[in-house]
């Protein structure tokens, strides 16, 4: 069942959608990349794919109505990381205050949100796991060491420019991390099949970390990059 919610976020208030999953142990939270909300259909596939797998999905937009108008004609506030690691830091306390139980709390993000995801997670504490979708982890720049969640990159084989980026930030990850480049993809995951690997990868990264959690995993191990 989706629930319609309001996020308040400093002066702004912020229209999200939140759907438990399973036993409602985890969540997780999405963080849509540059000109996009919760409306975006590669992050709705995603999310009905980790809630088929039993975790709970909160997809809401970062900016206002009037930020995304704004935003069309100047570009600046979608690379205005901080504003949206701070909201994304908002969400996830609202999304903790709400819990009737304890919730173990993911981070899925997607281009530039890729970088508030992860600034985020080095300032909340109990964020278990993050996934990026053809993301710019890049961006988050001096927290990418003090990120302690469990980082999945995944990118297109053929998204040769944002391959760069993110092995640029794999390398100064500190954290259990995962670098998997899925075959003939490129930005968008258009490809027939794309993005169902996207998503496989992620319900598998966020099942393991969220929702079993104390349970040792042989593919658990810092520093592995490959296909998928």
């Amino acid at each position: 069942m989706m629930d319609a919610v309001r996020i308040s976020s400093g002066g702004a208030t912020l229209h999200g959608d939140l759907e438990s999953a399973g036993a409602g142990g985890a969540l997780v939270l999405f963080a849509h990349g540059s000109g996009s909300g919760r409306h975006s259909p590669r992050n709705r596939h995603v999310a009905a794919s980790l809630r088929d797998a039993g975790l709970g999905t909160l997809l809401f937009d970062l900016l206002t109505v009037e930020e995304e108008a704004e935003d069309r004609y100047t570009g600046h506030v979608r690379f205005d990381i901080d504003l949206l690691a701070r909201r994304l830091v908002d969400a996830t306390q609202w999304a903790l205050d709400q819990a009737a139980q304890r919730v173990a709390i993911g981070y899925f993000g997607a281009s530039t949100g890729a970088a508030a995801a992860l600034i985020a997670a080095s300032r909340v504490g109990g964020v278990r796991a993050v996934v990026s979708r053809g993301g710019r982890p890049d961006l988050a720049g001096d927290s990418l060491p003090r990120v302690r969640a469990a980082t999945l990159l995944i990118v297109g084989e053929r998204d040769t420019e944002v391959i760069g980026l993110n092995d640029e930030a794999y390398a100064r990850l500190e954290c259990e991390k995962e670098m998997v480049l899925v075959p003939r993809s490129t930005h968008l995951f258009e490809e027939p099949g794309a993005l169902e690997q996207v998503s496989a990868l992620a319900a598998d990264w966020f099942v393991r970390h969220l929702l079993r959690a104390d349970r040792p995993s042989p593919r658990s191990r810092p520093g592995l990059r490959g296909r998928a």
